[in-house]
């Protein structure tokens, strides 16, 4: 489905993918409001969600000891699954506050123009009604956890409440969308044990680092746009200078999680993801191209990988100290 979508006819947003599921499966009636949701885009609750299971997966093999058992090392299925449930359902709600907050920007940048709301596809009214309904079903899966975890879920709505507007008021907005984004970071500790520690808060800075190198990427196929109309952002804050920023962004993450790991008692097996991801995220700062829009969104996308490999090294570390004593 080629069409891009305008005031004049209903289509995919700019920066969808070309015969998503989306526009394959779902009625034309639906379209808007998996697009509020960015349904057609999983990169963002796939960014959301790895947090949230590196947590998990760090508290449930913290302290290890020699004669735990695997199950007792590895994150629950259930709290795994409820944490995807909701990177959905928050991520969805989050975009469609984002869209109602910025109509008026997103109507005058090419990339973001052909969104529902300033293409004229869905009311006001409606988005604030899907919206709402995201954010409880968000709230259904956080009730699922201690008292403690609850909290702290709902204390995150602040800085999402918030992030919308700092684009307009400093050019650190990437800073804002990372306490936000690494939320998970402390949630899934917090389901585990019901308070914060050392390493929940380590594991947290080094998210809000990744989250920040990113999306700093992610923000140079907007830049020319964004001086246009006075959106700031760390793109062109950094300008030319971007990469040894992001080498110091992600350095300072995986220096932050291998800390994390370290405070944890982690195996150190789970090492072996963070030296993979490290060798990703090298990879990303050679190969970035700032003036290159479809690279920088393939690089922004690559970061998934970056998600996988850590957690793997933490599942990884788990396996490892069950199956030791056997070799």
């Amino acid at each position: 489905m080629e069409t891009i979508q305008s005031k004049a006819a209903q289509g995919r947003v700019a920066d969808a993918p070309s015969g998503h599921w989306v526009y394959r499966i779902l009625p034309r009636g639906l379209w808007p409001y998996a697009q509020l949701a960015r349904w057609d885009r999983p990169i963002g609750w796939q960014l959301l969600l790895w947090p949230c299971w590196w947590s998990a997966a760090l508290a449930a093999s913290a302290y290890a000891r020699p004669d735990d058992s695997l199950v007792s090392l590895l994150p629950q299925l259930s709290t795994l699954l409820l944490f995807l449930i909701g990177a959905v359902a928050m991520r969805g709600a989050g975009c469609t506050y984002n869209d109602l907050v910025d109509e008026g920007i997103d109507n005058q940048v090419e990339r973001t123009r052909s969104r529902p709301l300033p293409s004229g596809q869905v009311s006001r009214r409606q988005a604030w009604a899907f919206l709402v309904l995201q954010a409880l079903a968000g709230l259904v899966v956080l009730v699922q956890f201690n008292s403690f975890a609850i909290l702290l879920g709902l204390c995150s709505l602040v800085v999402v409440a918030i992030y919308p507007f700092m684009k307009r008021i400093t050019d650190w907005p990437q800073f804002v969308l990372g306490l936000a984004f690494s939320w998970g970071a402390l949630m899934g500790w917090a389901a585990e044990f019901g308070d914060l520690d050392g390493p929940a808060v380590l594991l947290y800075a080094g998210s809000i680092l990744w989250t920040i190198g990113y999306d700093t990427i992610y923000a140079h196929q907007d830049k020319e746009d964004d001086a246009i109309v006075g959106v700031r952002s760390t793109a062109r804050l950094f300008g030319a200078n971007t990469k040894p920023w992001l080498v110091g962004l992600y350095g300072g993450a995986l220096l932050c999680f291998a800390l994390a790991f370290a405070s944890a008692q982690a195996p150190v097996v789970a090492l072996a993801g963070l030296i993979a991801a490290g060798a990703h995220m090298t990879r990303q700062i050679t190969t970035l191209d700032i003036d290159n829009p479809d690279q920088c969104l393939r690089l922004f996308k690559s970061n998934n990988v970056v998600g996988w490999l850590i957690f793997a090294g933490l599942i990884g570390a788990a396996l490892w100290v069950t199956l030791k004593p056997m070799i």
